[in-house]
């Protein structure tokens, strides 16, 4: 064998080596852009999903809020409503009370008719009654201790026959409706 046939050969060898490195690179490079089409295709899927995901939990974050705004606005209405009926019967009463004081008085007179005194004590009775099932309650007797968030001092007194801040004669009772003060007691407080 010539030098000749031998360069020729070694260099056929080298084309071909050079041809096969080629291929190999080649399918390398279609496999690669094969796998990047596959993973881009599996990726918009993951994106989607995560992205439902965001969406509903957005939603039932909304939904959550607009649950608990109803909810705090039903409260609220019935709050609202109770403190209404609440001062609506304090208002009702109030307007009432003057009859009740008159009817104290009446009572409280020397009368020599029996009868015109049996009515009276009638009418009163009936009043306290229809009172007491709106849930009116009275305060105020001498002797109790005097409150001042309950209580109108109108004369103070000193005298060591009554403990201090003692209420020592009532004016006027009180009345009140729940927690709802209708009208202060007007007293005299001792000490």
């Amino acid at each position: 064998m010539s030098k000749e046939t031998k360069a020729a050969e070694a260099e056929e060898e080298l084309k071909q080596e050079q041809a096969e490195a080629a291929e190999e690179t080649a399918a390398e490079e279609t496999a690669e852009t094969a796998e990047e089409e596959k993973q881009p295709e599996k990726q918009p899927e993951i994106s989607e999903l995560d992205q439902a995901k965001a969406d509903l939990a957005a939603e039932k974050d909304k939904y959550l809020r607009l649950l608990a705004e109803y909810d705090n606005f039903r409260k609220r209405s019935q709050k609202e409503k109770d403190e209404l009926y609440t001062m609506i019967r304090s208002e009702t009463v109030g307007k009432f009370l003057p009859v009740y004081d008159n009817l104290e008085r009446a009572l409280n007179q020397q009368t020599a008719d029996e009868a015109y005194k049996k009515g009276v004590e009638m009418t009163m009775t009936q009043l306290v009654g229809v009172m007491e099932k709106l849930g009116v309650e009275s305060f105020g007797e001498a002797g109790e201790v005097f409150d001042p968030a309950l209580h109108n001092a109108v004369m103070h007194i000193e005298d060591e026959s009554f403990g201090e801040n003692v209420i020592a004669e009532v004016f006027q009772k009180g009345f009140k409706i729940g927690e709802k003060v209708a009208r202060f007691a007007m007293v005299k407080v001792a000490n």
